[in-house]
């Protein structure tokens, strides 16, 4: 997992021997089952915050889910490894989704995207709610490349 995202800036791995170190905060390592995964990001701060599983596996069992692994780590660190300019890192199906998306508009996409972001994940099936996420972030980073592309217009 960690060569996965090893060239991406926005995903660090870390871990933490608690015979030989403590975590400050109020954590509770164990809880929920083992292995104890936490996330840190802006919105969680220094304390960070728990996973959440999505199935009824155990603990071990989901996110040694390689696919399930990965959807964990691009959810919360709020990136991908679908790049949407080379479509290296992306699936079939998200490519496709590049494509399509990417003879849109900017308004379009906005559009989009706003319709995405008013359904809950958590309301559907793990490979729904994953293809959903996905498709936020595809939509997220083209309206960054439409943006990067009208800054440059503009510097010129």
């Amino acid at each position: 997992m960690v060569k996965k995202f090893a060239a991406n800036d926005n995903v660090a791995f870390g871990d933490v021997n608690l015979s030989e170190g403590s975590i400050p905060g109020n954590h509770n390592p164990g809880q929920g089952g083992w292995p104890t995964i936490r996330y840190y990001n802006s919105k969680t701060g220094p304390d960070g915050d728990s996973y959440k599983k999505k199935t009824s596996k155990a603990m071990c069992d989901e996110l040694g889910d390689e696919d399930m692994m990965t959807s964990y780590v691009e959810e919360y660190a709020n990136t991908s490894l679908c790049d949407v300019t080379t479509k290296n890192g992306c699936s079939e199906k998200a490519a496709g989704y590049v494509d399509k998306m990417m003879s849109k508009s900017r308004e379009e996409v906005e559009k989009q995207l706003k319709r995405l972001e008013g359904m809950d994940p958590n309301a559907m099936n793990s490979e729904l709610s994953s293809w959903l996420v996905m498709r936020k972030k595809i939509l997220k980073s083209l309206l960054s490349k439409m943006s990067e592309g009208e800054n440059s217009d503009k510097e010129l």
